[in-house]
């Protein structure tokens, strides 16, 4: 209950101060949806010169786009550690965050929340609506409730991955450039993974399994039965990579030893 509360107290003054500025938060909220509008844009292009990508049609990779922007869009509200390396390692305020009754990880994505970004996941929701409607799709009494559950799954997906990687600052306190390429290879989960070779769809599959957080579990809704296996592992996946990434945060948090001069 603490942490609940803790939760909506930093909201509410995360709230208040983005509302002084309403401008500049209505001009972020356009430039996210923007840039979504450019790729979808970017769909459509290429399917205005083929019906089909590897047996999949324009809809049902439109729908994969839509449904990876509803757990990309909650993981970019809350996860924003891209600059922890030079934030709290070597400007050392994680001294600062090490000083309060509360966990570590969870101070940082309280203080890095960015809820304008959920307006992509209204945009998601949009686009997967479009997209089903033109396919057809129907839908049953449960799909509401897996699809929270793997929604939930690939946020803890995209979380954990990065968590894991903002871990690397504990022992190698340099300014890495690690993270802004994790961020474009998490692009390729957006995408049929057998348009890839087998090597790459091994990587978004296993080591960094990006293909967990869209086409996986927008394979469910598909009716793709093959994929169907792949897509009940989504909030597994999930739950294993953001546990790992959470041992590993707290083995960093116990070698870091201060910023120092």
């Amino acid at each position: 209950m603490f942490y609940i509360s803790m939760f909506f107290q930093y909201v509410a003054q995360y709230m208040k101060t983005r509302l002084e500025y309403r401008a500049d938060l209505v001009v972020e909220i356009f430039s996210d949806l923007l840039f979504q509008a450019v790729n979808l844009i970017f769909i459509l292009v290429v399917f205005d010169h083929t019906e089909f990508l590897n047996g999949w049609s324009r809809d049902e990779i439109i729908f994969i786009y839509g449904f990876f922007l509803v757990p990309y869009a909650l993981f970019s509200s809350f996860f924003n550690i891209w600059d922890f390396n030079e934030r709290y390692i070597v400007k050392g305020e994680l001294d600062r965050i090490l000083t309060r009754p509360i966990h570590s990880l969870f101070q940082i994505i309280l203080e890095r929340m960015e809820l304008e970004s959920l307006f992509g996941a209204l945009t998601g929701l949009a686009v997967m609506f479009y997209a089903g409607s033109r396919l057809g799709l129907e839908v049953s009494w449960s799909d509401p409730f897996l699809f929270v559950l793997f929604v939930v799954g690939g946020v803890l997906v995209y979380a954990g991955i990065f968590v894991l990687i903002a871990c690397i600052s504990f022992w190698a306190d340099a300014r890495t450039s690690i993270m802004p390429m994790m961020y474009n290879i998490g692009n390729y989960g957006r995408y049929p993974v057998d348009i890839y070779n087998k090597a790459i769809r091994f990587v978004l599959t296993w080591i960094l399994p990006f293909a967990f957080v869209g086409v996986y579990p927008a394979a469910y809704f598909l009716g793709r039965d093959e994929w169907y296996g792949y897509s009940f592992l989504t909030p597994v996946i999930g739950l294993a990579f953001f546990t790992l990434s959470v041992f590993v945060w707290n083995e960093g948090v116990k070698r870091y030893r201060g910023a120092g001069n």
